[in-house]
């Protein structure tokens, strides 16, 4: 059997970052932070036994290496992006096309779907979980929801609220802060560090490691841990007691969820409209 390639992540930030030599450019470029580009550069690096930059204090310089392996990442990339491209709906008077983080989809929009639905029933929806930038520039989306700071989700972009990190876990795990595993989101600003200063705590030292909220929240769920989540995605979760708020500290996000849609169209706007009616209960509280 051969063995399996690294991540397509891994290689879209080595590109990103072989052609603008920092990684905190990298990931303003791919929507990511520049410590989770660092962290998937370190793990390809690891992957292929080998350096492939010079970290300088002026900047990057690329290994001889890194120079080999440049031209033929850039050129799959480019394969599979007119690959892919040939596979993208076109406009349709009756289909809306929502590009959205996986946690967005997965914890808010799915579950109180049925009932757009029943008002739209003619409707067809496509949902495509977007992750990097380039692929919400290339969906023609009518609606996208991305994940990151104001700065990646770029001008016009509305910060959908509440934004808070809130601590939580399972109603049948008992435990608290100190007792319990706690679950770390990697690639996000902040985290268990953040919040036990806020709440006077130290010392804390995450052992479960996830690369979402969504992923966090559903290690939670199953009863692994206490998660660290934004609390834009467990308004219904909290309601319905499957989660539960492990300690009254809460920190604001440094990243969130930002909005843009298509405002010409009609579908568009009725989904936006509902979607803010499914958060208001959340932003009033």
């Amino acid at each position: 059997m051969s063995k399996s390639l690294p991540p397509l992540n891994w290689f879209r930030a080595f590109e990103a970052a072989a052609r603008r030599l920092s990684f905190t450019a990298a990931g303003e470029e791919i929507g990511m932070t520049q410590s989770a580009v660092s962290q998937q550069i370190r793990a390809l690096e690891t992957r292929l036994g080998t350096t492939l930059f010079i970290r300088q204090a002026r900047g990057l310089a690329l290994t001889d290496a890194g120079r080999n392996l440049l031209p033929q990442v850039e050129a799959a990339l480019e394969t599979l992006a007119r690959a892919t491209g040939r596979f993208e709906i076109g406009e349709h008077d009756e289909q809306l096309t929502i590009a959205a983080s996986i946690s967005m989809i997965d914890w808010v929009i799915v579950p109180a779907l049925p009932a757009f639905q029943a008002d739209h029933p003619d409707l067809a929806i496509r949902f495509i979980s977007a992750v990097w930038s380039d692929e919400f520039a290339v969906t023609h989306a009518d609606v996208q929801i991305r994940f990151g700071s104001a700065k990646q989700a770029g001008p016009g972009a509305r910060q959908l609220l509440p934004n808070r990190l809130v601590a939580l876990k399972s109603p049948d795990l008992a435990g608290g802060i100190g007792e319990l595993p706690l679950i770390e989101t990697i690639g996000t600003t902040g985290g268990w560090a953040a919040w036990g200063r806020s709440a006077g705590i130290s010392g804390l030292r995450p052992s479960l490691f996830a690369d979402s909220y969504g992923l966090a929240l559903r290690m939670a769920k199953q009863g692994l841990g206490i998660a660290l989540a934004s609390s834009i995605l467990v308004g219904r979760e909290l309601a319905n007691g499957d989660l539960l708020q492990a300690h009254d500290v809460t920190i604001e996000g440094k990243e969130g969820y930002f909005l843009r849609h298509n405002d010409t169209t009609s579908s568009a706007r009725a989904f936006v409209d509902w979607l803010h009616a499914q958060l208001s209960p959340s932003e009033a509280g």
